[in-house]
Parts: structure tokens; sequence; C-alpha cells
């Protein structure tokens, strides 16, 4: 499930999926940085470009290169702001292309044994009514296509 909405000039993108695999298990892959390239198409060119050896933790600085156009690529700095162990994390853009963009990850173990994922994500975009253009021409339909494949590529890495 992927939802959107608006509210005083910012956006907010909601998703939802159940990972067939326990909580401890999801918080551990979706801890790690370093697995974020993994769900992210490979047509956005994401790179992560700082050092990553620990599990996200509040203060944490992570920096990226990102194409989010064919052939333009661009500096991306976020912040984990706050970290509740097997609960949720949020990152913050610091840097990048967002006027303001806030992450919030949560986890939820399920009577099943499997786990919900929600994210929620508040971002502004720059250029005032070309920003309400390009959401409405580009920037909605690619987030929709990057949560898509995440959806698509955890379901067949959690079978």
């Amino acid at each position: 499930m992927i939802k959107f909405s608006k509210h005083s000039g910012i956006y907010t993108l909601e998703a939802k999926q159940e990972l067939n695999i326990s909580l401890n298990l999801a918080w551990d892959y979706f801890s790690s940085p370093n697995n974020l390239a993994n769900i992210t198409p490979p047509k956005m060119g994401f790179d992560i470009t700082s050092k990553v050896d620990r599990k996200v933790y509040q203060g944490q600085i992570i920096t990226y290169k990102v194409s989010p156009v064919p052939f333009v690529k661009t500096n991306w700095v976020t912040e984990i702001t706050a970290v509740k162990e097997h609960e949720f994390f949020i990152d913050e853009q610091r840097f990048g292309p967002y006027s303001m963009w806030h992450h919030e990850h949560f986890f939820e173990a399920l009577p099943n044994g499997n786990t919900l994922m929600s994210d929620k994500i508040s971002y502004k975009i720059p250029f005032g009514f070309l920003g309400s253009i390009a959401q409405t021409l580009f920037v909605k339909k690619q987030l929709k296509e990057i949560f898509s494949y995440r959806k698509q590529v955890l379901d067949s890495i959690f079978k």
C-alpha cells in the first residue's frame, strides 16, 4: 500500500509492507545502511559515499550520490535523528534535492510471526509552483516506483 497526501505545502507518502521474517531479522536488515542500495532501483545510481560500519544510531550522518533524473548526479546527506531498537528509526535530509525530507521507519511484530514495516515520509519540494508541477508530473511517480521496486525486492529476498 502506497498513499500520498498534502498538507500545508508538505507532501506525505505512507507505505506499508508485510515481511515474511521476524521482527529481529527485519531490524537487523533495515538498521544496516549498507542494505539500502539493495532495495533502491539501479537507475537511481544510488551509492553510499560515507563509511557506514555500524547499525543506525542517533546522530549518524550518511552521505550518498543519487541520480534522481538521468545523467544528473547529486549529493544527499541524511542524519539519523532518532532510534528505538526494534521499533523505529528516523532519517532527515541535511543536504539534498528536497527542501525538507523526514523519513520515519516503523517495525511491528505480527501475531503470525511476520513483521509489518511502515514508512512515513514528509517532504517538501523546492521551487514553489514549479515544485508542485514537478510533484504531479515526476516526483510522485518516481517515489511510487521506488517503493514498488523495494516491495518486489523484499518479497523476493524474504520468501
